[in-house]
């Protein structure tokens, strides 16, 4: 399956269009990693255990948007949109969300 932020894809032609799908995951760190995330903070660098959870969360994301526009009979997703918040003290929401289409070469 085509997945692409932009409107079209290139040498194909969007021949129906099945509606918007979204993915979203919610994912919650762990105290332990908090505090080491900090000390990374503090002393510098980049925090491996929060990039880790955050391309665990982007992987569920897709995967349900992929799931979904498959569900509408979609061969492809264009115009996608990645969103992240944080939710509460510790929960990491990523939202991903397009238009669900099919294709023709």
């Amino acid at each position: 399956m085509i997945v692409t932020t932009t409107p079209n894809v290139e040498g194909h032609r969007i021949t129906s269009y099945k509606g918007v799908v979204v993915g979203e995951a919610i994912m919650g760190a762990n105290v332990v990693r908090d505090l080491f995330a900090r000390v990374t903070d503090v002393i510098g660098g980049r925090s491996g255990a929060y990039e880790a959870k955050l391309q665990d969360a982007r992987d569920v994301a897709f995967r349900e948007l992929k799931e979904r526009a498959i569900a509408l009979g979609a061969n492809a997703v264009v115009g996608v949109d990645l969103d992240y918040e944080v939710v509460g003290d510790s929960m990491l929401m990523v939202s991903v969300s397009g238009t669900a289409v099919v294709i023709t070469p």
